[in-house]
């Protein structure tokens, strides 16, 4: 088995695609006006619209209520990122800060309200982890 994608459902994916193109640089495809995917040498970020959740099962899915998910990026310097992103993000839940598993993390809302966390690995132990 492999894991290959996260998907959030909006109510406004125009939006939502546009935020994840400019903070991620990565350039959104586009399946239809319903479906976009942004994608990772190492994983896939897909937006469907509510027009999409009926087609699973109606109601399966909220857009913009997520309370336990956290997306998460790998960035090569997230305190550059950080001064990057200052005019682009209208949501900070904290500045870069070193967690004590060794990563420096950025976390975030994006306008959904969803939780993104962009890091760095500081420590030996965490550069060996996410050494690919």
């Amino acid at each position: 088995m492999d894991f290959v994608s996260t998907r959030l459902i909006s109510g406004d994916i125009t939006r939502l695609v546009g935020f994840y193109e400019k903070v991620t640089g990565v350039r959104a495809v586009w399946g239809n006006e319903d479906f976009a995917e942004l994608r990772t040498a190492h994983g896939t970020l897909a937006i469907g619209s509510t027009r999409t959740v009926s087609l699973f099962a109606p109601g399966s899915a909220r857009p913009a209520d997520n309370h336990t998910a956290i997306i998460e990026f790998l960035v090569d310097d997230v305190d550059a990122l950080y001064e990057s992103l200052r005019g682009v993000v209208e949501d900070f839940v904290n500045v870069p800060t070193t967690m004590p598993w060794g990563n420096r993390a950025l976390l975030l809302r994006d306008p959904d309200g969803n939780l993104v966390n962009f890091f760095t690995p500081v420590t030996p132990e965490a550069i060996e982890k996410f050494n690919r």
